[in-house]
């Protein structure tokens, strides 16, 4: 009997202590209850409670998500559009989380709901398709101012899928159609535009190297004109140099062989008149004394 009292009150002597002590991770925090009064915060570590008196809630203080099913909201232009997105919030004040809102995930998500309706219905379809960082941030903003009183952060908003109807799908796949057959037209335009040009670019390149090659061709040739006229002249002129240095040493009797040498040559032409001038017969009296001449200015036929 005595044996089984003392088991008794070591188990319950076990069992309360086990539940005054409380081990807290670093990201959670207890609120602490006593006899119904909220009394602070408690954690992380090691946590000694009154299991008689105080009663205790734990919160999570890591960024969580919170998955919104689809929506149905019509945007500012009337089109029905379905809509579903992510919450992701973190607790800034465990107190104000137990103590403000019942269920946070509840209140959350048709709050979120309520929220998505007000800003699609402000925005064209459009926008809502075009323009999702805009939509994120206004739900973000919008859920914030109102979490905060319940010490709840949204941190961000992401929509996930955006499904407009059927019809706005045809029109937007015949949009998208065009839009491509004239961005295919515009780049093969601007493709021809390109090769016309570089095409004009190279000829022009071409004419203007033509050009440069035949006017260097025609002062190469310019030159080669200048310098063989100079060099026939230079010819020319030694030439002469060189017949007056030999005329310089010629004396009267080889010059009357030279005139008789041309006068040789004229004979056989065919004129019947030859007129010999008088240095001739000078030096013909002074090469033959014997000789008769005839007077100096006197004309000779030959038949």
């Amino acid at each position: 009997m005595i044996l089984g009292i003392v088991i008794a009150v070591a188990v319950i002597v076990i069992i309360g202590v086990a539940r005054s002590v409380k081990i807290i991770r670093e990201y959670q925090r207890i609120v602490l209850f006593r006899l119904g009064r909220a009394i602070g915060l408690r954690g992380p570590g090691i946590v000694f409670i009154n299991p008689i008196t105080d009663r205790t809630t734990l919160v999570d203080l890591r960024e969580q998500y919170l998955e919104i099913p689809h929506q149905t909201a019509i945007t500012k232009d009337n089109a029905p559009i379905s809509i579903d997105f992510i919450i992701f919030y973190k607790v800034v004040d465990p107190s104000m989380s137990v103590l403000t809102v019942q269920n946070f995930a509840g209140a959350a998500l048709n709050l979120a709901a309520t929220t998505l309706r007000s800003v699609v219905g402000d925005m064209p379809l459009d926008d809502v398709l075009s323009k999702r960082e805009d939509m994120n941030a206004s739900l973000r903003v919008r859920l914030d101012d109102v979490t905060e009183r319940w010490g709840v952060k949204v941190t961000s908003v992401e929509v996930r899928e955006v499904n407009p109807p059927p019809g706005v799908l045809e029109a937007m796949t015949r949009q998208m159609s065009a839009e491509r057959t004239r961005r295919a037209q515009v780049t093969e335009a601007e493709g021809q535009k390109s090769a016309a040009i570089l095409s004009a670019e190279g000829e022009a390149q071409a004419a203007i190297n033509l050009a440069e090659g035949r006017q260097k061709a025609t002062i190469l040739a310019a030159e080669a004109d200048r310098q063989s006229a100079i060099l026939r002249a230079e010819g020319y002129a030694r030439g002469l140099e060189k017949v007056l240095v030999v005329a310089q040493t010629l004396d009267q009797k080889t010059m009357v062989l030279q005139y008789l040498d041309t006068l040789k040559q004229v004979g056989t032409s065919a004129s019947t008149k030859i007129v010999v001038p008088m240095e001739i017969l000078d030096g013909l009296r002074n090469l033959l004394p014997g000789a008769e001449l005839p007077a100096a200015g006197a004309k000779h036929s030959s038949s």
